[in-house]
């Protein structure tokens, strides 16, 4: 899953994509490069982030949405249904949403409507507040608790279960260490049945691990070993800024697996 962040402040990519017609580009170069799928999003949901009004949302995602014409598979990375449904009446295939129907419930409605796919995230607290003192007693299995009773939220409001995946949340609400343990205790949440999504890129847990401590992004080489850690422990979706260098690599841990 390649990544397209249509804002200006989002962590790494801010400001590089808000042009419509350099966005789409970067979708389609995404997909050339060997993305099964592009991430785009017209909100910031980095680690101090305020919201945008829904019709500033609108206003960066469409044009982009409309540039691509249904070519490229997208997935609308909101927490809006108005956003979701514009998007998917657009061509989108799926709704990623970092807060997983918690914010607006009547986005459930709107996949099941369109029967479309689903990433349900967690995330402890919000994107503003997040990343001030999160802490867990087994963060593994409370990650696995909070989604499986997303899951359930969704199933009961029309989304089909084999239409949903999960995503830990990598950096929403969360110390390194807890990143860590859920990267190496995947198995709690591969045991809800459903594929698990990963989006370690590029974050600033990375440049710390790489021996950073006041890192704010995580560079090239430390995502792509996440990522392949990711692979190996059975994610099945990566959510990635860089593609082709991530395609490689899973190509090559894929030969020797």
């Amino acid at each position: 899953m390649g990544v397209v962040n249509v804002t200006p402040d989002s962590f790494s990519d801010g400001g590089l994509h808000f042009d419509p017609e350099l966005a789409a580009a970067a979708a389609r170069r995404m997909v050339e490069e060997g993305a099964a799928i592009v991430d785009i999003g017209g909100e910031s949901t980095r680690p101090g982030s305020g919201g945008v009004a829904v019709g500033e949302e609108l206003r960066r995602v469409v044009p982009v949405l409309e540039a691509l014409q249904g070519d490229v598979p997208v997935s609308i990375d909101t927490a809006k249904a108005e956003v979701a449904r514009r998007a998917l009446e657009l061509g989108a295939e799926m709704v990623n949403d970092v807060t997983a129907f918690r914010f607006d419930p009547a986005l459930a409605e709107v996949c099941a409507a369109h029967d479309a796919y689903v990433c349900l995230m967690h995330m402890q607290g919000e994107p503003r507040t997040m990343q001030l003192d999160p802490r867990y007693d087994d963060v593994a299995a409370e990650v696995a608790a909070f989604l499986e009773e997303r899951m359930a939220f969704a199933v009961a409001h029309g989304v089909r279960e084999e239409r949903i995946c999960l995503d830990p949340g990598i950096g929403f609400g969360k110390t390194v260490e807890h990143n860590v343990e859920l990267l190496r205790r995947l198995d709690v949440l591969l045991a809800l049945g459903r594929p698990v999504l990963i989006g370690f890129s590029r974050k600033s847990s990375l440049g710390k691990l790489a021996g950073d401590p006041q890192a704010t992004t995580g560079p090239l080489g430390a995502s792509v070993a996440a990522a392949v850690a990711a692979y190996e422990r059975g994610a099945t979706i990566l959510r990635v800024h860089d593609v082709r260098e991530h395609v490689d690599a899973l190509a090559v841990a894929r030969a020797l697996a």
